[in-house]
């Protein structure tokens, strides 16, 4: 691929404002979002990370379909069990009854990388409810504390 990931993120933030850093909600050091993550090495290693990250607790901001596979990037805020609480970015592939259930509000079970701390999530939807419900019991008690 010709030019530097930072123009090719440049040129996917003028191409869609609406995926640019600001429209998402994160900082500049946020990587940006693949215009096809499946020719992405970076991306496909991102994902293979996000799959056995560390679960957490997102609630559903808001959500833009990238394309119509549909392709959508959630915006969720994220809290994990250790009390950090940041704007996580999901780019996930989704069925179109997962699409038309999608409510802002909503929480959903995701998965990050703690090293990285790079504002992307992936949705864990392999997670054990009864470990999602432990979670979300320490995420609530810390809070009433």
């Amino acid at each position: 691929m010709f030019g530097s990931k930072k123009k090719l993120n440049d040129l996917m933030a003028q191409l869609r404002p609406d995926l640019s850093r600001e429209s998402l909600g994160v900082g500049p050091d946020f990587p940006g979002i693949a215009p096809n993550p499946l020719l992405s090495r970076d991306a496909w290693k991102r994902n293979a990370e996000l799959r056995t990250g560390t679960l957490a607790l997102g609630v559903l901001v808001d959500w833009r379909e990238v394309n119509s596979n549909p392709r959508v990037v959630l915006m969720l805020d994220v809290e994990t069990a250790g009390g950090i609480s940041f704007r996580g970015i999901a780019d996930e592939d989704l069925t179109i009854t997962e699409l038309t259930r999608l409510a802002p509000g909503q929480t959903l079970p995701v998965r990050y990388r703690p090293a990285v701390m790079d504002h992307y999530v992936a949705l864990a939807r392999d997670a054990d409810p009864a470990r999602v419900r432990q979670l979300s019991d320490e995420i609530a008690s810390r809070k009433r504390t």
